[in-house]
C-alpha cells in the first residue's frame, strides 16, 4: 500500500466529504481521509498504484479553491 500525505486548509466536513468522493472516482485512489482536527487539516490518500501523479490532487483541490501541498 502506498499512502500520499497532503497539508490542505479544508477546515468543513460536508467539504472533506466532496473531494473526497471526487478523489476516489479515480481507479488509482483506494481510500480518502482528511484530518479536519490536524493543525495541518492533513489529506491522506491510499493508492492502488505507485505511479499516480500527485499533481491531480493538488490540482483539484485548488480548482476548488483549496490550498494543497505535499508533506510527504
Amino acid at each position: 500500500m502506498l499512502v500520499q500525505v497532503f497539508k490542505t486548509n479544508v477546515d468543513q466536513a460536508e467539504t472533506a466529504a466532496l473531494l473526497a468522493a471526487s478523489l476516489l472516482g479515480n481507479p488509482e485512489v483506494r481510500c480518502v481521509n482528511f484530518d479536519l482536527d490536524d493543525c495541518d487539516r492533513v489529506l491522506r490518500i491510499e493508492l492502488n498504484t505507485p505511479a499516480f501523479d500527485r499533481g491531480v490532487v493538488i490540482n483539484l483541490l485548488r480548482k476548488e479553491g483549496f490550498a494543497c501541498e505535499k508533506l510527504i
